[in-house]
């Protein structure tokens, strides 16, 4: 269809035009949607659980997470917006590039972030109440946490947390301890790899980009990645054997050593891990040992226990 001069929709460089609504879905970032899947632990882990309804409330958890954690996207990126079109990749973004006007982003966020929290009451109201502690907590990273050295990352880390709680409360299940220690440790995990990325990335214009990245280092960054590395293997092991499930959870040890020692290979030698959801969907060794994890936890369950 032929595109008239009075057409107000955002150019791309390409020189083809992008409709609003594109714009405002890539805004919501679908593809790092994928952290919001560890929703779907609580599920797995509660195998005998698993029908129509619980598998029902789990989609319903993840796109709603999925939602509000967009809206959180808007707002990071309407702060972040002069920061971030000295990013490398984020000035690609539909708000930093100036193809999307921060007002409208606002507006839908508004009305998507409405609607999500009465979509959340009617599931659990303690499912609305999580999202919107998330919802605050996220605020507070874009404006504050985000540039204070530590407590950063742990807010990053405390994110994943309430996305693994936030799964049990829509199938009402609880957790135990050491799984919230282990989604814990391996969110610090990937985390401080974010920011290592992110300072091998910039280079000398960190703090152009992020203030809190001139207060790292590599051997600060490098020294918190094994502390980190060495819990996690040590806190997952621990794990299965006192789920309270059946002890052959430990056979899946293995899977998780690989996929942290991948990771680490993935950081240190190919130069990745700024975008933990992009790595995960691009590295094939790495997607496949997630996917035989998932795979193997299941049968384990269903056969073993």
């Amino acid at each position: 269809m032929a595109v008239g001069i009075d057409d107000k929709r955002p150019i791309r460089s390409d020189g083809l035009r992008t409709s609003l609504p594109v714009l405002l879905l890539r805004q919501l970032r679908p593809k790092q949607w994928t952290k919001n899947l560890l929703v779907f632990a609580a599920l797995l882990f509660s195998f005998e659980r698993i029908a129509i309804e619980t598998a029902a409330a789990s989609v319903a958890g993840f796109l709603l997470f999925s939602f509000v954690a967009g809206c959180v996207y808007i707002i990071n990126d309407v702060a972040d917006r002069e920061a971030d079109r000295h990013h490398p990749t984020k000035r690609e973004r539909p708000i930093a590039s100036g193809a999307l006007q921060p007002g409208v982003a606002l507006a839908f966020g508004a009305l998507l972030l409405s609607g999500s929290l009465v979509a959340a009451y009617m599931i659990n109201p303690l499912f609305l109440a999580l999202l919107i502690g998330y919802f605050a907590l996220n605020v507070a990273y874009s404006f504050k946490l985000k540039h204070m050295v530590i407590i950063d990352i742990m807010t990053i880390a405390a994110g994943f947390v309430l996305r693994a709680i936030a799964g049990g409360l829509v199938i009402h299940v609880p957790f135990t301890p050491w799984f919230l220690l282990c989604t814990l440790l391996l969110s610090l995990f990937l985390a401080i790899g974010k920011r290592r990325q992110e300072l091998v990335l910039l280079g000398r214009g960190v703090g152009s980009h992020r203030e809190v990245l001139a207060h790292y280092s590599l051997p600060l960054l490098d020294q918190l990645t094994s502390i980190v590395t060495t819990a996690t293997i040590m806190a997952y092991s621990l794990f299965t054997f006192t789920s309270g499930r059946t002890i052959h959870l430990m056979w899946t040890i293995p899977l998780v050593l690989y996929g942290i020692f991948r990771y680490l290979y993935l950081i240190h030698i190919e130069g990745k891990g700024g975008a933990p959801d992009k790595v995960l969907l691009e590295d094939k060794p790495l997607l496949a040992t997630v996917v035989l994890y998932v795979i193997s936890v299941v049968c384990i369950l269903a056969w073993l226990e």
